[in-house]
Parts: structure tokens; C-alpha cells; sequence
């Protein structure tokens, strides 16, 4: 075999990415130098250095632990602090191996180290057996959805190579295990030290029969880890080296690409075909993962760096809500009301922390009620971003279910993320409502000027009238004609309208659901902001779900809030609408229309139900005037 044989044999090796932990001094750094020595895979420079340095035992042996510890910290203290990363390769395998602090301090060493394995190596005493420590670094390979995971009972050789030792920390850790989300999971008797089951089998084992470490790392079929299902490839660059061509780079997450098939662009939504895929080597049929590729299109469509390619009928989720387990990696704490930006795959965005829902004690799996995640703490968070991502649960998509969030001061990275599933992703914010009441509120606290002084100047009590219905209902009519009611009459008054903040404040949010929420979230928001300072509010949307005016009623306060009903029959409001929108939504050419492909839900108590059928929008008007005079709000 010639050299250039041998380098492409060596290039066409399938590669295993390893991550390593365990508690202090069970022996992590060691086994890795055994494992790299054994197999050969370490130079001879290398290993005469060590010698010479005087690091080896007292019979000459090589101290295996400093082959892995690059730190001079580490070789000072005899622990692993960051995470070292070492190569190596045998004739059915390449690997890259991730060697990760035991110490919780260095819990975010942990998490990173581990975040991109296809098996975790987790070292346990046999001395020691299970210990919290052991827990931990279960729990956080679990979370970090690493599929496989082995477990070397170490230091066999200071318990005699008991097999009671070893049976009873078998049975103790998969008692454990029962409790996360692992796949598979396999033991093995080592001794790091003296090298039994870590390349060759060793004599003093006789009672196990199974592999060795090296070989059960050769052996383990990785190939079904990967989604080939769910295409997401994200846009890292729009490739033009000329005139002629227009290309689009990226690396293929998961699922398979192949030339002709039908795509969507997120998140424009535009569709095309796939007219060619190219690499390094010439023109491709298909690219699949972990393959970087540039692809051609058929037709000419706008497409840029953080967009997302998938396949027409299976596409991610779409929202700027999430939730999310953090891994925190900061000093400062992360907090309820603070922003970060957050970058998904090649996708960067503005994220604000509406809530710490909770915090995980690592050590027992228990949940610790806390309004902050400290350095090295994992919790549940949930999100608000300023753009839309296109995401899968984690447990789908490693690639697509991740994140970093990233200090906009300092540039550093300050936490990692995994998201939750398909229900966290889509669910409206809920957690936005808040209990808001007749007093002052945060927006004047501040202010020396109280509530009750500004109703008694203004002669009118702050309110918010929710006019509801369907489209071209006539409550747009009705709101301006009872705007100028109550103007006229000496009454301070603001309108808003759907359409007045969709130009604006809701300018660039869309008409699915979570969209659709977060317009009427900034409109209850609007509203109490006016009412906090003694103005009425009238508003006019459709808003045709009623557990979001239920949440509209807690933000604004439910003793400010009148839901007005304007109940017209869905064949009179065609006949109104001058914008042709039912006409478009009959022919397919608009989605999510109330009353045609979206479900109105009328409300069941309004504070006031105007029936439109032989009433003019007049009389509706002096019905809700009727309705403000009784209730003390404001006498027209």
C-alpha cells in the first residue's frame, strides 16, 4: 500500500468523539495515558520528555496522568481544570478524546467538553464506588443528550479485582441511571494503572468476559446517532466567485440533501429545487452529515447567511419563545429582565430572560425554586428573542437544539443551552401576565404625581375598552366614533388599533400564532402603561383566542379591563369588508383569517355583548358610553 492509499484509507476512518469524567483523582488522565501509550499512539519525543522532566514513578514507570494534563496548574496540583483534547487513531477508528474536570467548580469545563460527544467515559473508584460526583457528571452527559455512555470501575488493582466490588457499583449506578435519559450503557473492570481491560484483556479478571475498552470504543456503531431524517441545513455564506454563480455554503446538520429535491428557506418561506451540490472534489448526488457543502438552486431567490434550508414538509419549530436548560459559565448571575445575545447555529439574535423557572441541585435531581442561575448552576429558562428561530427540541437535534448566549459588552460566552420540547417552543408566553392593579405600578412608582391626582384632574378613572369580533365586525367604526364621544365630552382618551400597531410597534411580527400573541401582549402592555397614568384606553383587535384576552385581563388588571363583544354574523361582516380578505382567504391565497381557517372564540362574559344585527354603530356607542357612566369611569 502506497502512501497516498494509506492517507485516504486514513481520511475515509469514521470518527468517535469521547468525553471523559469522573470525580477527582478517580484516575481520568491516567487511563487516558494508558489508553494512548497501549495503543501506540504516542510519540517517542513525547514520552522521553516525560522521562527526562522526572515524571515517572519510582520504578521507572511513566506517570500516565501528566500525558493528558497540559495545564501547569495541572501538573503543579496532579488535577484536570480545563478541558484537554488529545487525538489519536487506530486502524478502525479515529477518536478525539475530551478529558474534563472532576471538580464542581468546573461544571461549564464539563458541559463544554461533553457537548459535542458521541460517548461519555465516566470513571468511578472502585474504593469509592458511586459517589455524588459520579451523579453529576450522569446527569449533565444525560442532559447534554450524549447517547452513549461507558463506565470504567477503576483502580480494580486496591480492591483485589473483586467481582462483589465491582457487581455492587454496577447495580448502585444503573439504579441511578434509571432515573435519565440514557440510551445505552455498558461497564467495564479497568485498571488504569497497571493497564487490565483498557487495551488488553489482563489475567487478574477472569470473571469478565466482555470488552476491553479500546475495543468496545472500535466497536461502538455510532452511524444511527445521526438524524438522517430532519434536513437543517443553516447558511454560513452566500458563495460568489463570479458572475455566473451563486452558491450557498453550509454544514449539514442532519438529514440528507440530495440534487433535485424540493426545499423551503426559513425564514422567508420561499421554496426551489436543489440544481446541483458541490464540493472540493467535483459535483455530488447527496450531502449528508457532518459534510460541508455548497448548493446550487434552480431558481433565484434571496437567501443569506443565518437562514435555514429543509425539506417542504418537515420544518422546525418557528418562535421567538423558548425555553431552555442553562448551563451558566459566568461570574455574574443570569437574571430575570437581562438581555444576551443568543447565537443558533449560524442565526445570532437579541434574547431576554423572562424567567429562571427553576434550578437543578445536580448532586440529587432535585428542583430548587430561584429567580437567578449562578456560575456553574443548571436551570430551566425561558427566553424572548427579538428574531424568530427555527429550532428543535434538543432531545431531536443536538444541532439545532442548541445555543450560547454571549455577553453584548464583554463578547464572552456566558452560558450554554439546550432547548426544550416542540410544547415549550410553540406555547405563547402565559408567564407575560402579570397582576396589575388600580395603584401605582412600576411605571409610576417613580412618579410624584399619584393615580387618584390624576383621575381627579382629569375627572375620569383609567380603563382599558377591549373591543373583540371578527373582521369588519364594525368595532374599528365603533372605537373612533366613541374616541371622538368621549374627546368631545372633556374625557383624555388614546385609541389602538391592530392595524396602527402592525406599522409600527408590531412592524415586523408575523400572523401565526405565537406572532399573533406577542401583538396582543405589546398592545395590554401599551394599554396599562396608559391607564397607569389616568388615560382611557381603547383598543380594537380581534384577538379571536380567549385564553390570551384572559392573559390581556391580568395585564392590564382585571377591575380596568372591559371586554366589549361585537357580535356580527360572519355573512354581513363580508359583506362589509372592503379589503377583499375573505375573498383571499375562500381562495387559499391568505391563512389564519378568523372565522375561516381560525377558530373565533366568542367571549362567554364580556362586560358588554353588542349585538350588531339591526343596530348601528352609533348605538353600539352609547352602550359602551352607558357602560363607562356606571361604572364610574367616566360620565358622557
Amino acid at each position: 500500500m502506497n502512501i497516498k492509499e494509506l492517507l485516504k484509507q486514513d481520511a475515509e476512518k469514521d470518527l468517535l468523539r469521547l468525553s471523559t469524567a469522573g470525580s477527582v483523582d478517580d484516575g481520568k488522565s491516567t487511563l487516558i495515558g494508558r489508553l494512548l501509550y497501549d495503543s501506540k499512539s504516542i510519540y517517542d519525543d513525547h514520552l522521553d520528555a516525560l522521562r527526562s522532566s522526572g515524571k515517572s514513578e519510582d520504578d521507572g514507570e511513566i506517570d500516565f496522568a501528566h500525558l493528558t494534563d497540559g495545564l501547569k496548574a495541572e501538573r503543579e496540583q496532579g488535577i484536570t481544570i480545563d478541558v484537554a483534547y488529545r487525538y489519536f487513531s487506530t486502524p478502525k477508528r479515529k477518536f478525539i478524546i475530551a478529558d474534563t474536570p472532576g471538580h464542581e467548580q468546573y461544571t461549564r469545563n464539563m458541559a463544554t467538553g461533553a457537548s459535542t460527544a458521541n460517548a461519555a467515559l465516566i470513571l468511578v473508584d472502585a474504593r469509592n464506588g458511586v459517589v455524588i460526583q459520579s451523579k453529576r457528571h450522569a446527569f449533565i452527559a444525560s442532559l447534554l443528550g450524549i447517547p452513549h455512555m461507558l463506565i470504567a470501575v477503576n483502580k480494580m488493582d486496591l480492591v483485589d479485582y473483586s467481582k462483589e466490588v465491582f457487581d455492587k457499583i454496577k447495580s448502585d449506578f444503573a439504579d441511578f441511571a434509571a432515573k435519565l435519559n440514557v440510551k445505552d450503557i455498558h461497564f467495564i473492570p479497568v485498571s488504569a494503572l497497571k493497564g487490565d481491560n483498557v487495551v488488553e484483556h489482563g489475567s487478574n479478571t477472569p470473571w469478565y468476559d466482555g470488552p476491553t475498552v479500546l475495543s468496545y470504543l472500535e466497536n461502538l456503531y455510532i452511524s444511527s446517532d445521526r438524524n438522517l431524517v430532519d434536513l437543517r441545513l443553516p447558511i454560513q455564506l452566500v458563495l460568489r466567485p463570479n458572475a455566473d454563480f451563486r452558491g450557498y455554503c453550509g454544514k449539514v446538520e442532519s438529514g440528507v440533501l440530495k440534487r433535485g429535491d424540493e426545499i423551503v428557506v426559513l425564514p422567508s418561506g420561499q421554496s426551489s429545487r436543489v440544481k446541483s451540490i458541490v464540493s472540493f472534489d467535483g459535483e455530488l448526488d447527496t450531502a449528508f452529515p457532518p459534510m460541508s457543502a455548497t448548493f446550487t438552486l434552480e431558481d433565484e431567490i434571496d437567501i443569506s447567511r443565518g437562514d435555514m434550508i429543509c425539506h417542504r414538509h418537515n420544518i422546525p419549530s418557528s418562535s421567538r419563545h423558548l425555553e431552555a436548560m442553562v448551563v451558566w459559565m459566568d461570574e455574574k448571575p443570569l437574571e430575570t429582565g437581562r438581555s444576551y445575545l443568543l447565537k443558533h447555529t449560524t442565526r445570532t439574535t437579541k434574547a431576554f430572560i423572562e424567567s429562571v423557572r427553576f434550578k437543578i441541585d445536580v448532586n440529587t435531581l432535585s428542583r430548587e425554586t430561584t429567580g437567578a442561575l449562578r456560575l456553574n448552576e443548571i436551570g430551566r429558562v425561558a427566553f424572548a428573542c427579538s428574531g424568530r428561530l427555527q429550532a428543535d427540541p434538543y432531545s431531536k437535534n443536538r444541532a439545532t437544539g442548541a445555543f450560547i448566549l454571549v455577553d453584548a459588552v464583554t463578547n464572552a460566552t456566558v452560558g450554554a443551552g439546550m432547548i426544550l420540547d416542540s410544547e415549550s417552543i410553540d406555547k405563547p408566553a402565559a408567564n407575560y401576565a402579570r397582576a396589575a392593579t388600580g395603584k401605582a405600578t412600576s411605571s409610576t412608582a417613580a412618579s410624584l404625581i399619584s393615580l387618584e391626582e390624576r383621575s381627579k384632574r382629569l375627572r375620569q378613572r383609567p380603563a382599558t375598552i377591549w373591543l373583540t369580533g371578527l373582521h369588519a365586525s364594525g368595532k374599528n367604526e365603533i372605537a373612533r366614533k366613541l374616541e371622538k364621544k368621549i374627546f368631545d365630552s372633556g374625557g383624555v382618551c388614546v385609541l389602538l388599533s391592530g392595524g396602527a400597531l402592525r406599522s409600527g410597534i408590531s412592524g415586523e411580527l408575523d400572523f401565526d400564532a405565537p406572532d399573533r400573541a406577542e401583538h396582543l401582549r405589546r398592545a395590554a402592555e401599551t394599554a396599562r402603561l396608559l391607564n397607569d397614568n389616568g388615560i382611557i384606553c381603547i383598543c380594537s383587535f380581534i384577538s379571536p383566542d380567549a385564553s390570551i384576552r384572559c392573559q390581556l385581563a391580568e395585564i392590564v388588571g382585571d377591575e380596568r379591563f372591559l371586554e366589549v363583544f361585537v357580535d356580527t354574523p360572519l355573512d354581513q361582516c363580508r359583506k362589509r369588508d372592503k379589503t377583499g380578505l375573505y375573498e383571499k382567504a375562500d381562495k387559499g391565497e391568505v391563512e389564519n383569517v378568523a372565522g375561516i381557517d381560525l377558530p373565533y372564540e366568542p367571549p362567554t362574559a364580556p362586560a358588554l355583548h353588542v349585538d350588531m344585527a339591526g343596530i348601528s354603530p352609533e348605538d353600539a356607542v352609547e352602550r359602551i358610553a352607558s357602560l363607562l357612566g356606571k361604572k364610574g369611569i367616566f360620565a358622557i
